[in-house]
């Protein structure tokens, strides 16, 4: 049975599922190929994961531009192939951290800087996948992308484990942070867990199982639940311009969100200089 469905969809990813299995799981659900998300998580990781559906796959975007929330566990002596607790161990010895060094290090990494990525992430280099490179032993310079720091914090510390709390910018990896923390350490570890518990103003609090989708236990969002846009109503003859992406003059917001005489969502609209050109058809 096809659900007819437009909006945004959180779900609470389990540990073992890939993105694409839960938009895989999604999809069938829904009978819809339009599923897209908004930020990978790996395996290992749990949390929120934004799913847009149908007509709302156009907003991915606009949504991945949000910072994320994390809770990252780190287990120390071991260095494996993937930066996480998953991958092939490289290195093992007994290390040890003490505390006070610890909380200043994470306090030195509040900043902006390069990171460079993993080896075994999907970021494509000459049109391959930097896990393709991996895989088949191939040399390959890591790109580097400039990330923030907004906040980070010790939330636990034992003797060969720490967790922490991260604010950070789209496009951050966590395991890549944790390398970067442990190198300043000058010790080994890996990521043995990472819950991503917010993303925009999506909270893990909000999200659904896909257990509780698969018994209809679940709402979708929409745009205005989401986003800070005003809505106007429009008649036909500028709705007839709208589908058409005409740029439109007027004394609007800076974004604005286009409906029918119906309610029906037409498209949003992002002011550019002296008028308003569309940002995302719907």
């Amino acid at each position: 049975m096809k659900l007819e469905s437009n909006g945004l969809l959180v779900i609470n990813k389990e540990k073992g599922y890939t993105s694409r299995d839960v938009v895989n799981i999604i999809g069938k659900f829904f009978g819809t190929k339009k599923v897209g998300h908004t930020g990978t998580l790996d395996p290992l990781a749990t949390g929120v994961l934004v799913l847009c559906l149908n007509r709302y796959t156009k907003l991915n975007e606009i949504l991945t531009s949000d910072e994320k929330k994390y809770i990252a566990e780190v287990t120390l002596g071991i260095r494996t192939d993937t930066l996480d607790i998953d991958g092939n161990i490289l290195e093992k010895k007994e290390c040890y951290v003490d505390k006070n060094d610890l909380e200043k290090v994470l306090k030195k990494f509040k900043k902006s800087y390069d990171q460079e990525v993993p080896i075994y992430s999907a970021l494509k280099v000459n049109g391959k996948k930097l896990y393709e490179y991996a895989r088949n032993n191939e040399k390959v310079v890591l790109p580097k992308k400039n990330v923030t720091i907004k906040k980070i914090e010790l939330l636990s510390f034992e003797k060969n484990k720490f967790t922490f709390k991260c604010l950070v910018s789209k496009g951050t990896y966590i395991r890549s942070l944790i390398r970067d923390i442990l190198n300043d350490l000058n010790v080994i570890g890996t990521m043995s867990n990472l819950i991503r518990i917010k993303q925009g103003v999506f909270d893990i609090k909000d999200a659904y199982s896909l257990e509780d989708v698969k018994s209809g236990n679940y709402e979708l969002l929409k745009i205005s639940d989401v986003l800070d846009i005003s809505k106007i109503k429009v008649d036909n003859i500028l709705k007839f311009k709208i589908l058409n992406g005409v740029r439109l003059k007027g004394n609007y917001p800076n974004r604005i969100l286009f409906l029918d005489e119906d309610g029906r969502e037409l498209a949003i609209y992002k002011k550019d200089k002296d008028d308003y050109k569309v940002e995302v058809m719907l």
